[in-house]
């Protein structure tokens, strides 16, 4: 499969080298990337289980309850043991990226959100 912007995914491991593991998963369609040489990574199959079933289920629960009276939801960060990861919706889909345990990777959020409108990727609501 061949993504429209396939440099996105270097734009985003360019953030910060705290950056783990990024994944798109966008109109049924999932395609991620891992830094080589990781310690204490999740196997590939764990992954794309979590990016088809878990992630979308979460933020699906967040964006419902958000939207009641929160203003809605941005992204959910979620503290694995290995690493931490952030999840925000796309046009059509999710995006995660895991980011070293002792990184802080909010801080980085005004520059993903950038990333995502030059890509197309912002979602509209």
């Amino acid at each position: 499969m061949v993504w429209s912007h396939p440099v996105i995914f270097d734009d985003l491991f360019s953030l910060s080298p705290a950056v783990r593991y990024v994944a798109l998963c966008r109109d049924g369609r999932l395609e991620s990337r891992q830094r080589p040489g990781l310690t204490g990574a999740s196997s590939a199959e764990s992954d794309r289980y979590e990016e088809l079933i878990v992630n979308p289920a979460l933020l699906k629960l967040v964006q419902l309850r958000g939207d009641i009276d929160c203003g809605g939801a941005l992204w959910i960060a979620i503290r694995y043991g290995n690493f931490l990861q952030l999840v925000c919706p796309i046009a059509g889909g999710h995006l995660s990226v895991a980011f070293e345990p002792t990184s802080d990777p909010i801080l980085l959020m005004p520059l993903l959100g950038r990333i995502l409108v030059a890509h197309g990727l912002a979602a509209t609501s």
